[in-house]
């Protein structure tokens, strides 16, 4: 009764079921190893409530869907598709969280085969070397980092070609304008430049100077790592 209860009605008498207990082991191992890896990526990191659950629950998600498309290669090409568009309706993440979530996909999927063992494998390899890089500061400047993204707003009536160059020539040693674009209904522009700073403890004195060149009104500057980040 209770393989007829977990049975397709679209199934034939040649077509190969998972069983109950294989499907309760591999989603459990799913799970398992969705806290794991989840443990392992947030390691030393600061993340949110909701992108942690989404990660120790992914494993469980994609094992269930390569379970159930298996052997069945119009459903495998429909899952794509509709997997493909889950990008589309969803917020831009950091390389961090794009990547972490591939490998999530990863265990999951081979988990759904049926390979156990090389699912746990493969998290504690990619969770151990996410650990690692982290431990030893992977892709991060050694100092103060000098790159730097700065937003000025100027008013309208500010003739803004050049108007910046000698502050920025003194305190960066490299710039470039990224995008001008008119704000607050054309009466504002805000310019964006990439810039690398020559000594990253005169910040205060260089946006004082801007400050004193643009009437006083907003200046931002953030590292361009946080621009960077994403995919």
């Amino acid at each position: 009764m209770l393989d007829l209860l977990f049975r397709g009605i679209f199934d034939t008498e040649l077509t190969s079921t998972i069983t109950v207990q294989n499907f309760l082991l591999c989603v459990g191992v799913s799970l398992l190893i969705g806290l794991v890896l989840c443990a392992m990526t947030l390691w030393h990191t600061t993340y949110s409530k909701s992108f942690s659950i989404t990660l120790a629950l992914l494993p469980a998600v994609v094992c269930v869907v390569i379970m159930m498309v298996n052997g069945n290669v119009g459903t495998g090409v429909a899952v794509a598709g509709a997997f493909s568009l889950v990008r589309f309706r969803s917020a831009p993440g950091s390389a961090r969280e794009i990547g972490a979530l591939f490998v999530a996909m990863g265990t999951g999927l081979i988990t759904g085969m049926g390979y156990l063992g090389y699912a746990l494998l493969f998290a504690l390899i990619l969770g151990g070397a996410t650990m690692l890089y982290n431990a030893i500061h992977l892709g991060e400047h050694s100092g103060a980092p000098r790159f730097r993204t700065l937003h000025i707003t100027v008013p309208e009536d500010l003739d803004y070609t050049g108007a910046f160059d000698p502050v920025l020539e003194k305190y960066a040693s490299h710039f470039t304008v990224k995008q001008v674009k008119s704000t607050n209904m054309g009466s504002l522009f805000k310019l964006t430049y990439d810039l690398t700073l020559r000594d990253p403890l005169q910040e205060k004195h260089f946006i004082d100077e801007l400050r004193r060149r643009n009437g006083n009104l907003e200046i931002s500057l953030c590292h361009q790592e946080t621009a960077s980040a994403g995919l």
